[in-house]
């Protein structure tokens, strides 16, 4: 076998970050014994400041012809006041377009040696693991019509809430596929007792589930969910939900585990997929060498499982992290009292030895 994969480190801490990933995914691809063909691209403000896009066309074509994306982050005040068309998060969600991303899958798992960073109690969060589906590619973020018009007396914001029945099947169903392989458990999560999109989404996950008899299906609505998710959050397998409320529950699942430090992602699509960490490009710290590169190497573990098809594989990324935070070491958003703080690339390393 062999796997084509496009790095795109973007903006800010993304390079600094993406670079010990890369070093994870070439020992990762060498312990399988498969070909590994690595090309960088631009995205993001760097490829404005070079080519006036936020994602050149150069580097589409090159996540088109990759199996993967190695994503690091992009965005930062340089390019805050910019024209919003070519921001550089819009380089990302055209991506997410054009390659078809609709399902961006984020876990929440409690590793052991960060219990105690949980702002929640240690026994509403011991063996947590969850998973966030959330749809990707429609919603609210794609919806027309959008935009700013002005109206007497000032101006009127649009942004347009919509949901086809396909979008919500396969996002539906992608997300009873895994539950199959965890703990047999789908939330679905909208706002029916509002939104029209919501009672249509809830209509189509409950055909879908029909499919799925060995599955079990709950609905909440997503101020609960929010809240069972603070309150009670090992109730939870796999949640699905749309692209707005995913992308604020998977943030909030995110830090009840400790620290969105650790938070990797998958956008899955017809074919190519997309692994990025979900931190942010975190300008302030650029260049400094302490950014914690740990959710862009789970990321990697992420493309191992889903890509490469090599989920031992993946569990043994896992398993290193889980070993060298065991043994006290900790990026600088991590430390606690008698951690051994170390640098980016330090931490790399040791994650690389663990795996070996």
């Amino acid at each position: 076998m062999s796997f084509r994969v496009a790095v795109l480190p973007g903006d800010g801490i993304g390079p600094e970050v993406v670079a010990q990933g890369v070093e994870i995914l070439r020992k990762a691809a060498a312990m399988a014994e498969i070909g590994l063909e690595l090309s960088s691209g631009m995205v993001g403000g760097r490829a404005i400041d070079a080519t006036g896009s936020p994602l050149p066309e150069a580097s589409l074509q090159l996540c088109r012809d990759s199996d993967a994306v190695l994503f690091g982050s992009v965005g930062g005040p340089k390019w805050d006041n910019i024209a919003p068309e070519i921001r550089p998060e819009r380089g990302l969600l055209r991506l997410r377009q054009e390659l078809g991303l609709f399902a961006n899958l984020r876990p929440a798992k409690v590793f052991t040696a960060l219990i105690d960073a949980s702002p929640l109690k240690r026994e509403l969060v011991e063996g947590l693991d969850v998973l966030t589906v959330r749809e990707l590619t429609g919603d609210i973020y794609y919806g027309e019509p959008r935009g700013i018009e002005a109206v007497d007396g000032g101006e009127r914001g649009i942004n347009t809430m919509v949901y086809t029945t396909r979008e919500i099947e396969r996002i539906v169903r992608l997300a009873f596929e895994i539950a199959r392989q965890r703990a047999r458990r789908v939330t679905s999560v909208d706002k029916a007792n509002v939104l029209e999109t919501s009672r249509l989404w809830r209509k189509i996950a409950d055909q879908v589930a029909t499919d799925f008899p060995d599955v079990t299906l709950e609905h909440l609505y997503v101020d609960n969910a929010a809240m069972q998710l603070v309150r009670a959050p090992k109730q939870f397998d796999v949640i699905v939900t749309g692209n707005l409320f995913g992308d604020i529950l998977s943030d909030e699942a995110a830090m009840v585990t400790g620290s969105i430090g650790l938070a990797a992602s998958a956008s899955l699509g017809s074919r190519t997929a997309l692994y990025e960490p979900v931190h942010g490009s975190a300008p302030d710290i650029a260049g400094q060498g302490i950014a914690n590169p740990l959710a862009t190497i789970l990321s990697v573990a992420m493309l191992c499982k889903y890509t490469l098809k090599l989920d031992d594989l993946a569990g043994r990324i896992e398993t290193a992290v889980e070993q060298v935070l065991g043994q006290g070491y900790r990026t600088r958003d991590l430390q606690s009292p008698g951690s051994k703080i170390v640098g980016t690339t330090e931490m790399g390393q040791l994650v690389l030895q663990a795996l070996g």
